[in-house]
């Protein structure tokens, strides 16, 4: 199989380095390049088109957020993993709404780096359910309300296209259920649940599991603790 490209977005040159090195020792991982900062990142994923853009969020000029939102628009091919420190980092939630697959933290250790890029690169988002509960709730005063009546009724025309059995699907998914306890709970094989969530991907027009959290909550489906 071919090699999993990915671009490193990062303002200090020495974590390019270390992430490069840490890459290059693997058989199935490839960095293509480097850039040190958002709007450079925007621009060498429409140049080189990476399976994965490993993006840091603090950065001069644009940062993560805005280069992300971009690169989902621009090159929908590249997905994103954004580096976060979390617990000094409010850009989190922000982050999850332009596109991006999931976070890792900085302080993570390399087996932990490399098995997040090949689960992102496979299609999966990274961030476990319980802990994109727990990250949502800890941002939950930073959460947007809804813009008002033409926001509701879009939210609730989405919701709309759902069947009933799956809007309780995506309500368990967004109280971070997995899918086992989510069969377990609806009485449903966890293929069926597999299948559900597959859909409701498709009918909402979203990337993968987290961003069905996000929307979980931004339309009120589930509220924070």
């Amino acid at each position: 199989m071919a090699p999993i490209r990915v671009l490193l977005v990062d303002d200090e040159p020495l974590l390019r380095m270390a992430f490069t090195m840490v890459l290059d020792a693997q058989t199935d991982m490839q960095p293509v390049g480097e850039a040190g900062n958002g709007a450079e990142a925007v621009r060498m994923t429409r140049a080189l088109r990476p399976d994965l853009v490993l993006m840091d969020v603090r950065m001069p000029g644009t940062d993560g957020i805005e280069a992300t939102a971009r690169i989902i628009a621009e090159c929908p091919h590249s997905r994103v993993l954004i580096l976060t420190t979390f617990d000094l980092d409010e850009y989190a939630f922000a982050g999850l709404k332009a596109g991006a697959s999931g976070f890792l933290l900085k302080n993570a250790l390399p087996e932990e780096l490399l098995a997040a890029i090949r689960s992102v690169a496979a299609g999966d988002a990274v961030v476990a359910p319980r802990i994109t509960r727990r990250l949502l709730e800890h941002f939950a005063h930073q959460l947007p309300s809804p813009g008002g009546d033409a926001d509701a009724a879009g939210s609730e025309a989405r919701l709309a296209r759902l069947t009933a059995r799956e809007r309780e699907v995506l309500t368990a998914v967004g109280r971070g259920l997995s899918n086992t306890e989510i069969a377990a709970g609806l009485h449903l094989a966890e293929a069926t649940v597999k299948t559900h969530l597959g859909r409701i991907l498709v009918k909402l027009e979203l990337r993968d599991r987290v961003q069905a959290v996000v929307f979980a909550y931004e339309t009120r489906l589930v509220r924070p603790a």
